[in-house]
């Protein structure tokens, strides 16, 4: 553990040297190193002088095996994932499953029909090493390793992570799920995560993360990557309930091709400081994007989130849905972006981002940009910030029903458009958390 607690060029050679990995990674790697030394902390949202980089274990090996039968894996790995549910989800309504147990990524399967049809499904380190032909043609492609400070830590000590590839045509039934868990103190998680749905292909995939609380702070820098061809579906689901110490620093971004089509659901309650801005690039005409978020902010949480729609080709169309929740002298922030070049030309987009203030200690700041580069361009901007409204209460109260439920009910209505876009199980799991999350509060 302590050779992987000094932030250095030795620590970087010496996981890439376990890891068995190409000299070009290596090289990718040690220039991210010095990038994260040059750059600065944002200079927006949250104040981030807290972190202690000297204080942080930035790779931490289980001791698993990686393997395709949860009997072979350790016992208490197993009873941390059976306990969230994710075993049993795997059952039910999967076509495949990954866990990442601190750095690395201790089971996965993926079901043998897929893998016939060409369809990958791995951790990072394995697809760097057995299909790096592939992987070095989109690899730090969208996020770069000096895109920001967060992004080059990343891209200089990540470990572990999920590579997608679905060939051309094939489409799933049923989703890929990834799961992440930071389980020790002053843990650092940096897994990286590509995804390549080629073209005509459909791809459903949901990631979920969480992690224990400690006295000391963790961090989360991870980096997603997501490349969607012509004529390709893809939908990614993020359930983030990190524990309320650790600061979520994550750099997302999609490339969308020709008539590609891309769903983004984010669902967040935990960490301390989260800040969030996924990005797509509408790069090919007749392409779409749709990006529905929810947060919840409570007892001194700063959510910072928000997302970008770059607008390249013709006749490419997005829609932002974004719905804040807070109370108990949380913050939440939407930070947007919206643009269209001079090229897209009938780009239309549509942002409507909506807060719910549950007391008089929360606040919250909506921070919109609309970047309009040609005269054909269609934009909507729509804000509202509301309260819990005392006439609706009364009148689901005077249905016999409590002031917890009814306001339960107005709270599950204002999110019903981000519930609606999950899958029925995850929807009904997200709900627990976020009721969970607001016991106490209200009444």
């Amino acid at each position: 553990m302590k050779d992987f607690k000094i932030l250095g060029r030795e620590l970087v050679k010496k996981l890439s040297r376990e890891k068995n990995e190409p000299v070009e990674i290596l090289n990718f790697r040690l220039q991210a190193l010095e990038n994260f030394h040059k750059l600065k902390n944002p200079n927006y949202g949250p104040s981030l002088k807290k972190i202690d980089f000297s204080d942080i274990i930035y790779y931490l090996d289980p001791k698993q095996v990686k393997s395709d039968d949860w009997q072979k894996v350790n016992k208490k790995i197993k009873d941390t994932f059976q306990d969230i549910g994710v075993i049993d989800a795997e059952k039910k309504y999967l076509s495949g499953l990954a866990t990442q147990y601190e750095s690395e990524v201790v089971y996965h399967n993926l079901e043998k029909e897929l893998a016939d049809k060409g369809v990958i499904f791995t951790d990072m380190t394995t697809a760097i090493v057995k299909h790096y032909d592939l992987i070095k043609k989109y690899f730090g492609q969208l996020v770069t390793n000096d895109d920001n400070k967060y992004a080059a830590l990343n891209s200089a000590v990540f470990s572990g992570g999920t590579f997608i590839y679905i060939p051309p045509g094939v489409s799933l039934s049923k989703p890929l799920h990834a799961y992440f868990r930071i389980n020790a103190e002053k843990m650092g998680q940096f897994e990286r995560t590509l995804i390549i749905v080629d073209e005509g292909a459909k791809l459903s995939y949901i990631e979920g993360c969480t992690a224990p609380t400690y006295s000391t702070n963790a961090l989360h820098a991870a980096v997603v990557e997501i490349f969607v061809h012509k004529n390709a579906f893809c939908q990614y689901i993020t359930l983030q309930n990190w524990s309320k110490n650790v600061y979520n620093l994550v750099t997302k971004r999609a490339l969308m091709e020709e008539n590609a089509h891309i769903k983004w659901i984010d669902g967040n309650i935990g960490s301390l400081i989260n800040m969030k801005y996924p990005a797509v690039i509408l790069k090919g005409d007749n392409s779409s994007a749709k990006m529905v978020s929810v947060s919840m902010a409570s007892q001194k949480q700063k959510q910072d989130m928000g997302g970008k729609m770059i607008h390249l080709g013709r006749n490419t169309s997005s829609n932002i849905i974004a719905k804040s929740i807070v109370q108990n002298t949380g913050f939440a922030t939407y930070r947007g972006l919206i643009k269209h070049d001079k090229k897209a030309v009938n780009a239309k987009s549509n942002v409507d981002c909506d807060t719910l203030l549950l007391d008089d200690k929360a606040k919250a700041h909506t921070y919109p940009l609309n970047v309009v580069g040609n005269g054909s361009s269609q934009i909507t901007h729509e804000a509202k910030v509301s309260s819990l409204s005392e006439e609706a209460l009364y009148y689901i109260m005077s249905r016999g029903v409590s002031y917890q439920q009814a306001s339960e009910i107005i709270i599950g209505g204002f999110l019903d458009v981000f519930a609606g876009e999950l899958p029925m199980e995850y929807a009904a799991e997200f709900n627990a958390l976020l009721k969970n999350e607001m016991k106490g509060s209200i009444g």
